[in-house]
């Protein structure tokens, strides 16, 4: 029995070590094509590492007219920033009332919100929105597309904080209550402090949802290429005509583009996994 432990250990590691290396691939290589000269990475674009490496290409990428990495970089700093800030107050205020509030068909709303969880519409309903913004008089602009995600419902995150609250022991809250506490100030002042790990994991979450998105972002701001996010520009340089002359470039700003996302997962690391274990499982 431990021999076959031993092996199926053994097994395991393997595999994992293995998808491991098909998933880091990707990320390896385009981090390295970043430090490539355009020549070399036309001329022995197999090649993993490059031969001579060199910054040149960031200090392109950050002065090129082409790319315009700074306006786009200001495009998806503000643009994530205020998605993840919506998120986090709309989600925690949205788990804290579904699990402490008291109203009229509390059950049959929560169920509702519930079932959009077993539906994906996709790119189904990007006509309906644009309409119904057409209808509002909001211009399809990146503004346009923030005030479409604020007003959108994310039922999982709910769901997490809800689990969460329930966790919270409600004595604290009572306690406040007696105090002269009102419902709102409880939510502000005792529970939403005690929200910090599933707080970080929302964010996290949300932080990269936002930063990489592309479709949604592409369509809202093909009036205007001056409001593209970052990533959105980065693939419209790859497609455009003058890609084979700037694949440097196009590596460089997908390379700034990946920072941003893995800084906010090394911040938020230390209540990211506790936070889905304990938003998932606790209530």
């Amino acid at each position: 029995m431990l021999k076959q432990e031993k092996i199926s250990n053994l097994l395991a590691h393997v595999v994992l070590l293995a998808v491991l290396l098909i998933t880091i691939f990707p990320l390896l290589y385009t981090v390295m094509a970043s430090f490539k000269t355009n020549a070399e990475i036309l001329s022995n674009p197999a090649a993993i590492f490059p031969v001579k490496p060199t910054f040149q290409n960031y200090i392109d990428a950050w002065n090129s007219d082409v790319l315009d990495i700074k306006r786009m970089l200001f495009n998806s700093t503000y643009y994530t920033v205020i998605i993840v800030f919506a998120t986090l107050f709309s989600t925690s205020a949205g788990g804290y009332v579904f699990a402490r509030g008291e109203f009229r068909g509390k059950s049959f709303w929560f169920a509702a919100f519930s079932l959009l969880m077993f539906f994906s519409m996709g790119s189904v309903t990007i006509y309906p929105t644009l309409k119904i913004l057409n209808f509002l008089h909001v211009p399809k602009s990146l503004p346009g597309l923030m005030i479409t995600k604020i007003f959108g419902v994310s039922i999982v995150n709910i769901y997490l904080v809800r689990s969460y609250v329930y966790s919270l022991p409600k004595g604290i809250e009572e306690a406040a209550e007696i105090d002269g506490c009102s419902f709102v100030g409880i939510f502000f002042r005792i529970v939403l402090p005690l929200l910090k790990p599933i707080m970080a994991t929302i964010g996290v979450l949300a932080f990269q949802g936002s930063w990489n998105d592309y479709l949604m972002p592409m369509i809202y701001t093909l009036g205007d290429p001056k409001q593209r996010p970052l990533i959105v520009g980065v693939i419209a340089l790859s497609k455009s005509g003058e890609s084979a002359a700037s694949y440097n470039l196009v590596f460089a700003g997908t390379t700034l583009a990946l920072l941003p996302v893995l800084i906010a997962y090394c911040i938020g690391n230390k209540y990211f996994v506790s936070g889905l274990a304990a938003g998932a499982v606790k209530g």
